[in-house]
């Protein structure tokens, strides 16, 4: 935890994949006050026709940015991610920002267990100024 997944309806270069995995998980980072070793990153690379943003008109392609972490940040701090996440996908994959939605999930400390950690701590402000 955290976990990042992205939905596209493309696919791209392993390459591509890996510098926006890195990105991604230093925004987060940095943002969320924590250290980059605990992000995890998934593409779920759908393909033409794989996803679809719904309006009154024809369904236009789309993109989902879903984000399991740790509950106990205030809104403002993840939706500074939120923004952040969406332009390092726009400016890397081509997404449009119009079309690429970001959906949190946030879990308490014992719904994460990491091999010789054991399960996850909450988080609080003071965790800022550990990680830092």
């Amino acid at each position: 935890m955290p976990y990042l997944q992205l939905d596209v309806p493309n696919h791209y270069p392993v390459e591509v994949k890996r510098g926006l995995a890195h990105r991604l998980g230093e925004k987060y980072a940095r943002i969320m006050q924590t250290t980059p070793e605990l992000v995890t990153v998934a593409f779920r690379e759908l393909g033409e026709g794989g996803l679809w943003c719904c309006s009154a008109g024809e369904p236009e392609p789309a993109a989902l940015l879903s984000c399991d972490i740790r509950r106990g940040r205030p809104p403002e701090q993840r939706a500074e991610l939120a923004q952040a996440l969406i332009d390092a996908c726009v400016e890397t994959l081509g997404l449009r920002s119009d079309r690429l939605a970001v959906e949190f999930t946030q879990h308490t400390s014992d719904e994460m267990y990491r091999a010789g950690r054991g399960w996850g701590t909450e988080w609080t402000p003071a965790e800022a100024t550990n990680a830092a």
